[in-house]
């Protein structure tokens, strides 16, 4: 359901979960925010540091003993390894996800590759979850009055009715809503640089499927692993399109995401939520 449409700005804990394509401007938006009053929980970050801490210290280890020098210091404890991920870094979580593809050009199998999207998606349903806890602890204890909820790009996938009830009722739900000309720049973006995703298991199987037809390879091993992400990314986009609209006519509102550049404080930030729950 969706949070009532009395007026935001007349709240005294405010709470806001942000949906949209990764790129679009959750982050930059944060920093609009004093960071004082405005708790900028991060679902990425908190998947990272909490739920895939292990998994992603596990492959980093593994690729670590396959050299005689660091085996033989990590066996006898001589050192350590740990992740330093931020709110700005949170690359780890990229290189744990990988890509799909030869081996001899880093890419995964799609056995591996799909046991870590599903460590992932689990770790996203658990980051959600911990929302409503997390906005106690940041009044309760840190003190911050206010609360941003910046939900990751693959946010909506996640079919859990549960989940979403409980974020529409504790927080406005702000899907921010990318035009032609955002789009074709995430798109050039992700041609230029492509990054690791997290894909419907469904949508990835047709889709593999279609792209080993279209370019005559007889096994996931042979594909270029950039290449497939680079053919994949526009389809994510038109996929996950639908499933934010859905999102925000159930559970929330819509807002134009051309218009975050426009925000230079906190009060813009406050007008432009309260007009989008009339």
């Amino acid at each position: 359901m969706k949070k009532p449409g009395k007026q935001f700005r007349d709240w005294p804990n405010k709470a806001v979960t942000l949906l949209g394509m990764s790129g679009v401007g959750k982050t930059y938006l944060a920093s609009r925010l004093p960071s004082d009053l405005w708790f900028h929980y991060s679902g990425d970050y908190r998947i990272g540091t909490k739920y895939l801490d292990e998994p992603i210290l596990d492959d980093i280890k593994k690729k670590a003993m396959e050299h005689p020098f660091l085996r033989n210091l990590l066996c006898s404890d001589s050192i350590y390894i740990r992740n330093n991920i931020t709110l700005e870094h949170l690359h780890p979580i990229s290189h744990f996800l990988g890509k799909i593809g030869n081996p001899e050009r880093g890419g995964l199998s799609v056995e591996e590759f799909k046991r870590r999207q599903r460590l992932f998606r689990a770790a996203e349903v658990n980051a959600m979850r911990d929302v409503t806890e997390f906005m106690t602890k940041a009044r309760e204890i840190y003190g911050y009055p206010h609360f941003l909820n910046d939900a990751g790009g693959s946010i909506c996938g996640l079919k859990d009715d549960e989940c979403w009830d409980e974020l529409s009722t504790g927080t406005v739900v702000l899907y921010l809503k990318t035009n032609d000309e955002m789009e074709k720049t995430l798109i050039k973006r992700s041609v230029e640089c492509p990054k690791p995703l997290y894909y419907e298991e469904d949508f990835l199987d047709t889709k593999l499927g279609e792209y080993l037809e279209t370019n005559n390879l007889q096994s996931a091993d042979e594909i270029v692993p950039d290449r497939f992400v680079q053919w994949m990314f526009p389809k994510v986009i038109n996929h996950r399109m639908s499933q934010y609209e859905s999102l925000a006519a159930r559970y929330g509102h819509v807002v134009d995401a051309s218009k975050l550049s426009q925000l230079s404080d906190e009060n813009d930030f406050i007008d432009m939520v309260s007009e989008a729950q009339v």
